[in-house]
Formats: structure tokens, sequence, C-alpha cells
């Protein structure tokens, strides 16, 4: 009787073994055969894409499709001093968006604001914020260039541009709001 009981916990041993074994082997993993890339991770049979970038393997980089040079009509208002004139409608500006290669922080690029001479008048960095294919907003970071403090936001797609851009005197001599809107791509 002892050895039958010895048996049947041995039999029931192995069985209740083989059978874990073979239900672990029979779960499917969700993420095989799944590619994330640009450090997306994938859970759940999904990915998880950083942010900046989208699409269902996070194969979109939402600024590389911003990198265009835009052009338009720039509208200043605001307190102008008698050194820093503006002209209050200035015609042909570009604006130049740099997508850069930062893989910690997919939503930093450049933007530089050209006169329609070509010539530089501000080189700024921005953040994205709220991306998509159709188009993404931004934030200028507060810089300061030639005595001046830029800052501002706008937004971007792969068809055009704005921006509301403001310049301050840091002595508080003149204060600009600088509207580049509806620039078009090139």
């Amino acid at each position: 009787m002892k050895l039958f009981k010895q048996i049947a916990i041995s039999l029931i041993l192995t069985i209740s073994i083989f059978s874990g074994v073979l239900y672990i082997s029979c779960i499917k993993d969700a993420c095989k055969g799944i590619t994330c890339l640009n450090g997306g991770a994938c859970s759940s049979g999904m990915c998880n894409c950083k942010s900046g970038i989208g699409g269902m393997n996070c194969q979109t980089i939402y600024r590389n499709l911003y990198g265009y040079t835009y052009h338009g009509l720039v509208n200043a208002t605001g307190n102008l001093d008698s050194l820093h004139m503006v002209d209050s409608s200035i015609s042909n500006n570009a604006l130049v968006f740099t997508a850069g290669t930062d893989t910690a922080d997919y939503n930093a690029m450049q933007l530089a604001w050209n006169d329609n001479a070509g010539n530089l008048i501000v080189n700024m960095p921005i953040t994205l914020k709220n991306n998509s294919s159709a188009g993404s907003d931004f934030t200028v970071t507060t810089i300061n260039s030639d005595t001046f403090t830029y800052s501002g936001s706008g937004s971007v797609s792969t068809v055009s541009a704005s921006l509301n851009l403001t310049r301050r005197h840091p002595h508080g001599a003149s204060t600009v709001v600088f509207a580049l809107n509806n620039f078009s791509r090139q």
C-alpha cells in the first residue's frame, strides 16, 4: 500500500510538471516578429514609441518631415525704438527648419529666420510637441541674441509654417511681436 501511494504521488507529480511545461511552451510571445525602430519597445504586440516618433513600428521621426525652408510675409507690431527700427510688413522672409541628429530628444530642432536678402536674423532652438504626420506645434527656447531676448511659439507641417516671435530689448526700450504666418514650403 505504501508503494502504491509513492507510485501514485510520483505519477501525479510527473503529470503536473509535464502539463506545466506544455502550457508554458504553448503561450505565444505577442512581440515575436515585431521590430520597433528608433528606440521603441514592444509590449503586448504593439510598439511604444519615444516622444517625437510615430507609426506602427516607430518608423516616422516627425522632425524629419519638417526639415525644409518655408517662405512668407512678416508683420511686426509693438514698441519700436529709434535704434532698432523694423518694417511693419517685410516680404519674402524664410524660416529654415533643421532636423538635427539628436537621438536622445527627437523633439529638438533648429529654426533660422532669414530676411528677404538671405541674411540671418536669428537662429533659435525649438521643441516640437503634439506631433503627428499632419503637423506639430513648437515652442522657441528663449534665447539672447544681439542684445535682444527672443521667445515664441508656432506650428509646422509638410506644407506650411507659422511663428509668433517676441523680441525684447533687455532694458525695456522696445518690444516687438513678429507674426510669421502662412509661410509656404519651397
